[in-house]
């Protein structure tokens, strides 16, 4: 059973510090990626702004057929917090991405509705 890092909105900017400052050299990007797998509606309801990471947007269903993309693209030990509505389709990219190989990704609990209340206000609510 893989063990799934839980991160809080409230606690992401040191966790995105802590990896850009850590970044790999190994790893083709250095800035850690927030990957928002919610569906392109709800991406344009509502987003978090790129700040000190890289912003991607795969929906949830697109995960398996774009995994050696995001292999590709990022590589398995680049610094991943995955985002959803409220964290639940989130946390089954995570697990999905850890069974593929990804060994730094962990989960925004509450997603972008826990993010808008800790975060940055600014955010719509839907």
């Amino acid at each position: 059973m893989l063990m799934i890092s839980q991160l809080s909105p409230a606690g992401f900017t040191a966790w995105r510090d802590n990896n850009a400052s850590t970044a790999d050299s190994a790893v083709p990007a250095s800035l850690p990626v927030v990957l928002d797998v919610r569906e392109p509606w709800e991406v344009q309801t509502a987003s978090v702004r790129e700040e000190g990471f890289k912003l991607v947007h795969i929906p949830m269903r697109e995960i398996s057929g774009r995994l050696a993309e995001l292999q590709g693209t990022h590589g398995t030990r680049q610094p991943i917090a995955c985002l959803c509505h409220h964290g639940m389709r989130s946390l089954q990219v995570v697990q999905y991405l850890m069974q593929g190989g990804f060994t730094q990704v962990v989960n925004l609990q509450g997603g972008i509705d826990a993010w808008s209340q800790q975060v940055d206000p600014s955010v719509p609510r839907y």
